[in-house]
């Protein structure tokens, strides 16, 4: 559905110039939801924004439904936009213009009939569930009405795609699950392929297929949800995931705890998260488990438990212990102070 093909972006500065993006490579497949993930200044906007051309990358290329569009015409640009809808952080609504205005002014100025503008107007606030505010200003109603109002909006000239810029980092919590909710019912129901940057990783757990994981202009790391959760091999990936999960303990901790035993990350996946195999390593094996941290987390499509453990044994003992844990579907990850993340 999309495919960006050694994309590189090159701004000019008074100091010579800045490379954005630096040969990046990226496919997502029709129906899936992917989501780019980094820090600010990492090059994400840039890289959602080179999907519709709004940035002109300075090499490579952008290929919509097989179609190339780097090389094409400005009307026939202009008419393959109007199959990628496009969500902003700050919603960028006119003040105005009603609700209902919002929507179809841009209905409008795209040719449409009256009848039709009503009818999508109409069958698009119902999808994100606010037909009754149809007549209300943005001035009276709240942050994620907003956006669900910009999400009407995009999606009311039917698009194929819908790119979403931090969407949501300008919510609270609460509200954000409710847009993100409404993002996997469009995906679902309306088959809208979705390509989201985010700098918040609760947004990747909860709705994404694909990963990226961007750096200074670079793709640093990519993989399905589920690898990145469990395997993560880059250090600014375990940092995101830091601030969702209790991966982390201090480099004193862990240097203290080894003095007589061993500290072990676990990682269980889908059903091995409600197997009680840690409670079978202190009747099998010589070894006494203690549990540092743990967490489950719920992902689009499974579920990841994370465990540190401090195992007490003899060496034998122990390795006996984490291969028990390997062979029955359990990560382990020996964690050294100087290396943890």
């Amino acid at each position: 559905m999309i495919k960006l093909n050694n994309i590189t972006k090159v701004f000019p500065s008074k100091n010579g110039v800045v490379k954005a993006l630096n040969d990046v490579n990226l496919h997502v497949k029709k129906g899936e939801i992917h989501g780019v993930i980094g820090y600010s200044g990492a090059g994400k906007s840039t890289l959602i924004r080179c999907v519709n051309l709004l940035e002109k990358p300075t090499s490579g290329t952008v290929s919509i439904n097989g179609v190339e569009m780097t090389s094409m015409s400005q009307e026939k640009l202009r008419k393959t936009r109007q199959k990628i809808g496009m969500i902003f952080q700050h919603f960028n609504l006119l003040k105005t213009a009603t609700v209902y205005d919002n929507i179809a002014i841009p209905l409008k100025l795209l040719g449409y009939d009256k009848k039709e503008v009503e009818t999508r107007v109409d069958k698009y606030l119902g999808i994100v569930d606010l037909l009754e505010k149809k007549h209300t200003y943005p001035s009276q109603l709240s942050g994620g009405q907003k956006q669900r109002v910009a999400i009407a909006r995009a999606l009311s000239q039917e698009p194929q795609i819908l790119l979403s810029d931090e969407a949501t980092s300008a919510l609270d919590p609460e509200t954000t699950n409710s847009i993100l909710d409404l993002l996997l019912k469009i995906n679902e129901e309306l088959g809208i392929t979705i390509l989201l940057i985010t700098h918040e990783m609760n947004v990747i757990q909860k709705i994404c297929d694909y990963v990226y994981v961007i750096e200074n202009g670079d793709l640093i790391e990519q993989g399905t949800a589920i690898n990145l959760f469990t395997n993560p091999k880059e250090k600014t990936t375990k940092k995101f995931l830091n601030t969702i999960s209790q991966r982390k303990l201090s480099d004193s901790l862990i240097e203290q705890l080894k003095l007589n035993g061993t500290v072990t990350r676990l990682t269980f996946i889908g059903e091995n998260t409600g197997q009680p195999l840690l409670a079978q390593l202190s009747h099998r094996f010589k070894v006494e488990p203690n549990i540092l941290t743990a967490n489950i987390m719920e992902l689009k499509n499974g579920i990841v438990g994370n465990l540190v453990i401090h195992l007490v044994g003899e060496s034998q003992e122990v390795a006996n212990a984490l291969k028990f844990l390997d062979d029955n579907g359990v990560s382990t990850e020996e964690l050294e102070g100087k290396t943890n993340e």
